[in-house]
């Protein structure tokens, strides 16, 4: 036992069964900011559920990632941060524009630079491009969406029947009761008040009403390109996996790191992390490669850049793939979080932290899941950065609404084992938006896509393929 954890958790306990507590974390994590989407999302049980033991982890033994020297050098640093007003910050800007090893920098704003993975396919001839038949994959979108002052939505799909029967959503969102002038919906009428029954008017109408043509995105198609946005905490290579199967198919590529993320440049305002921020940021990485037919795969929080972009690019935008998303409500930061601590407190608490990931965001806990955390910058990112991003998570827009004007088909996948992400969110999803399918893994959870990848690989390679019958 080190003496410094007396200075720093003065209710420092030992339990009868020898497991380190910390009572500060039983207050903390259960207030842990309710979310759309998961890098936010829910509840982070008390260390004592999820087996955490800085020093001596007891379902770990041999874990080599935080030992006890570890703890205290994070510490250590914290203390220096305090003292000295200094936000530790291991991630910072690279000088190179491009590199060997595939990679490339691009700057979307003057200092902000973006790793950016981007590979494209030699192709030995001209690219191949789908036939121009106006008549195939066209699917009518056609929906009347109504919002109503106490927030209630109904949702009228007014030309379902006509929509081919592979194109339609297998779970429509229920018709939401109309609001009466007198009560709560629903409520008994006393007698005679059917004669007198107001309803009240609509606080806003939207209208949905487009073709579309989805067709089948192949890996010699020219004008196909697929874009994979991580979430917080994260960098692009929790996506290795599936940039190395579809690039051998060959499709083009293109997968960022977010600012302050991976080997992209932090900047040290915490304005530079707000949702808009890193949306801009998506936007400029979007408009720079995507050609005539884009699909976006997103994760956890990148699953809202995809949203984004898919609202504002609905010509462009081919495909959506949400992996672990969450369900379709606005983005607004809780003021009881974790993450609302000094960024010198988060990083003496950071191998807590990763290692109460560890447990929550992967099913099994590995030696291949400890690997994944050593690797490289996949989980590379500071107390700084991830202070700025959870607290920036702030999108109104993003809500029912938003979501059930999108037009475009979406890929649902669920890791069954998921502690912050709910099925049912993800289920709520598939029912507001237009066409949707849901895919539930069982044996994944959060990181499904580092858990089972050739599923992954193989569900997302099919919708990329999907095409409706006409």
């Amino acid at each position: 036992m080190f003496p410094c954890f007396s200075l720093v958790f003065p209710h420092f306990s030992i339990l009868s069964h020898g497991l380190p507590w910390f009572p500060i974390f039983s207050y903390v994590f259960p207030h842990f900011p309710r979310h759309h989407h998961a890098d936010q999302h829910h509840q982070w049980l008390p260390l004592l559920e999820l087996g955490l033991n800085p020093i001596f982890p007891p379902f770990f033994p041999n874990f080599p990632i935080f030992p006890g020297i570890t703890m205290l050098t994070s510490i250590t640093d914290g203390f220096l941060c305090c003292l000295l007003g200094k936000t530790p910050n291991a991630v910072g800007p690279l000088d190179s524009v491009e590199s060997s090893d595939g990679f490339t920098f691009l700057e979307v704003k003057p200092g902000r630079i973006l790793r950016i993975h981007h590979s494209a396919p030699e192709r030995p001839g001209p690219p191949e491009f789908p036939g121009s038949s106006p008549e195939r994959g066209a699917v009518r979108c056609q929906r009347r969406i109504t919002l109503y002052r106490n927030g209630q939505l109904l949702i009228e799909n007014l030309s379902e029947a006509s929509r081919p029967e592979s194109a339609r959503s297998p779970r429509r969102c229920p018709p939401c009761p109309v609001p009466e002038a007198n009560g709560e919906p629903g409520a008994p009428e006393p007698a005679g008040a059917a004669a007198k029954r107001r309803k009240r008017k609509p606080k806003r109408v939207v209208t949905v009403d487009c073709k579309k043509r989805i067709t089948s995105c192949k890996g010699t198609h020219g004008d196909v390109v697929l874009f994979f946005i991580h979430g917080v905490g994260g960098s692009l290579d929790i996506w290795k996996e599936q940039l190395e199967f579809f690039s051998k198919l060959g499709y083009e590529v293109v997968a960022p790191d977010l600012a302050g993320h991976g080997c992209s440049s932090a900047p040290p305002v915490a304005a530079a992390y707000t949702f808009y921020a890193l949306a801009e940021d998506m936007r400029a990485v979007f408009k720079r490669y995507a050609k005539k037919r884009n699909i976006l795969i997103g994760h956890s929080y990148g699953v809202s850049f995809c949203t984004f972009l898919a609202h504002e690019y609905p010509e462009l935008v081919h495909k959506v793939i949400m992996i672990n998303g969450g369900g379709p409500t606005a983005l607004e930061p809780s003021l009881c979080s974790i993450f609302n601590l000094p960024p010198c407190v988060l990083h003496c608490l950071s191998p807590c932290l990763a290692w109460s990931f560890l447990k929550a965001g992967f099913a099994r806990q590995g030696a291949k899941e400890k690997q994944l955390l050593k690797e490289g910058n996949a989980f590379n990112v500071s107390s700084f950065v991830l202070r700025a991003t959870m607290s920036g998570q702030y999108w109104p827009e993003g809500d029912e609404l938003y979501h059930a004007e999108l037009a475009v088909p979406v890929l649902l996948v669920h890791g069954m084992h998921d502690k912050f992400v709910p099925i049912e969110e993800d289920q709520r999803m598939a029912e507001i938006l237009l066409i949707a399918f849901l895919k539930v893994i069982d044996e994944g959870s959060h990181m499904v896509m580092l858990e089972c990848p050739d599923t992954v690989n193989t569900l997302l390679h099919e919708f990329v393929l999907w095409e409706p019958d006409t």
